[in-house]
């Protein structure tokens, strides 16, 4: 029974592993993206208090 489940245990994670990643080369991107940055909101000045 322990030699069974020690055989399914290994088996279990050798198909985890083999399914793990990209096969091949790596594989850069051309051009890194760009970082899209949005203006920043313009200032509003606060509303006049009446006294």
């Amino acid at each position: 029974m322990s030699r069974t489940l020690s055989l399914l245990a290994c088996c279990l994670v050798l198909a985890l592993l083999a399914g793990c990643g990209n096969k091949g080369p790596l594989v850069l991107p051309s051009h890194p993206a760009a970082a899209s940055t949005a203006p920043a909101p313009a200032a509003v000045a606060p509303a006049s208090q009446p006294r």
